[in-house]
C-alpha cells in the first residue's frame, strides 16, 4: 500500500478515535444539569424545621450532582404541607429539575383517607431522608405522672393545638390502644405555646420535637425539671434508649400495627422526594448526589453548628419503606380511622 493510500487511512482512524473519545467523555447528566437549576419546593413557612433542613440541602446538594446545578429553595405554604405534596405529584416537572420536602405524614395521610390528598405516596421518587422526626411527650416535674406506667394509672393534662394535631392524636391513640389516661386540652397555638403553659403549671405536659429539646430545652432534662415518658416513633431512638416507643406500648398485634401506621411519620422524617416519572439515570444521579452530600464535611459542619438531627436513610431504602407501608391491611386502616375519632 502506497504512502498516499496510508495517509487518508491514518487520518480516518484518528478521527474515529477522537469521536470515540469524545463520546466516552460525554456525560448526559452533567450536560443536562449544567444548564438547568433544581427547584426545591418546601411545603412549610420560612424559619420552621422543614425550611431549615430544606435550605441546608439547597446549599450543598448541587455540588454533588454532575453539572453542579443550582438548587433553589421555594416555599409553597398551604394545608399543612399538603399543597406542596399535591404539587410535587401532579404539577411539578418530571425531568429531574423539581424536588420537594413535604410532610412526614404524607404516606399515613393518604392511607387514612385525609381530605384533599391527590397523590400516591409509593409513586413519588424518594431521594433520601435527611433525618428522622422524633417527637417526645414531656411532663413537668410537678406532675404526678413521671413514667408511662404512671400515665396508665392516673390522669394527666396534655396540651395541643387542634383535634387533628399529632400533639392531640397521639395521646388519644395511647388512651385507646395502650390504656393511658391522658386528658387533652386544645387551643394552644403550637408546641412552643403548649410547653410554655406546661412550665407555668397550666397543664402537665406537651409534645415537642426531640431535636428542639436537645437544642433549646436541654436543661429541662439535665436539671430534672421535666420527664420524657414516651417517644412517638416506631423504634427507640439511640439517644433515648430508656424511653418506650409508642408502637411497643400497644396491647395486641393489631394495636401495634395501628400505632406503627401513625408512627410512620417518624421514619419518613425530613425527606426529599421527586415527582413520579423522573428518568432513571437522573433519579440515580440525584440519589447518589444526596448520599455524597451526607458525607460532605461542610454539610456536616452545618448540621453540628445548628444542632440538627442527623439520622439519614438512603433513597432506595426509603422507597421500600413507603411501598411496604402501602400494603397495610385494610382492616388495620379502618380501625386506625375509628381510633383517631375517639375523644
Amino acid at each position: 500500500m502506497s504512502s498516499f493510500t496510508k495517509a487518508p487511512l491514518r487520518a480516518l482512524c484518528f478521527a474515529l478515535a477522537c469521536m470515540a473519545s469524545a463520546q466516552t467523555r460525554a456525560d448526559p447528566i452533567a450536560d443536562f444539569y449544567k444548564d438547568n437549576a433544581i427547584n426545591l419546593i418546601i411545603g412549610f413557612p420560612v424559619g420552621g424545621g422543614y425550611d431549615i433542613y430544606g435550605r441546608l440541602v439547597s446549599r450543598h446538594l448541587g455540588k454533588h450532582i454532575p453539572g453542579n446545578p443550582r438548587v433553589v429553595p421555594q416555599n409553597m405554604i398551604g394545608a399543612g404541607g399538603l399543597k406542596a405534596a399535591n404539587f410535587m405529584y401532579g404539577v411539578a416537572p418530571r425531568d429531574g429539575t423539581a424536588l420537594g420536602i413535604i410532610p412526614d405524614t404524607t404516606p399515613s395521610e393518604e392511607l387514612l383517607g385525609t381530605n384533599g390528598v391527590a397523590y400516591v405516596s409509593k409513586n413519588f421518587n424518594w431521594i433520601g431522608r435527611i433525618s428522622s422526626s422524633v417527637n417526645v411527650q414531656v411532663l413537668w416535674n410537678s406532675s404526678k405522672v413521671a413514667t408511662i406506667e404512671d400515665a396508665r394509672a392516673r390522669e394527666s393534662v396534655q396540651g395541643g393545638s387542634g383535634p387533628m394535631a399529632p400533639a392531640v392524636i397521639y395521646p388519644r391513640l395511647l388512651n385507646a390502644l395502650a390504656g393511658t389516661k391522658f386528658k387533652m386540652v386544645t387551643g394552644y397555638g403550637g408546641a412552643a405555646e403548649s410547653c410554655l403553659a406546661m412550665e407555668k403549671g397550666e397543664i402537665d405536659g406537651c409534645l415537642l420535637a426531640w431535636s428542639t429539646v436537645k437544642a433549646a430545652k436541654r436543661d429541662w432534662i439535665d436539671s430534672n425539671k421535666a420527664h420524657i415518658i414516651v417517644q412517638w416513633g416506631n423504634v427507640r431512638h439511640p439517644e433515648l434508649p430508656d424511653v418506650p416507643s409508642m408502637v411497643e406500648l400497644g396491647r395486641t398485634p393489631e394495636d401495634r400495627a395501628i400505632l406503627a401506621l401513625y408512627a410512620s411519620a417518624t421514619a419518613i422524617g425530613k425527606s426529599i422526594v421527586g415527582p413520579p416519572g423522573v428518568p432513571a439515570d437522573r433519579l440515580n444521579a440525584l440519589r447518589r448526589g444526596f448520599d455524597a452530600m451526607l458525607k460532605d464535611p461542610e454539610y456536616l459542619e452545618e448540621v453540628k453548628r445548628f444542632s440538627l438531627d442527623f439520622d439519614p436513610m438512603a433513597g432506595e431504602q426509603l422507597q421500600k419503606y413507603v411501598e411496604d407501608l402501602s400494603k397495610t391491611p385494610p382492616d388495620v386502616i379502618a380501625r386506625a380511622k375509628e381510633v383517631r375519632e375517639i375523644k
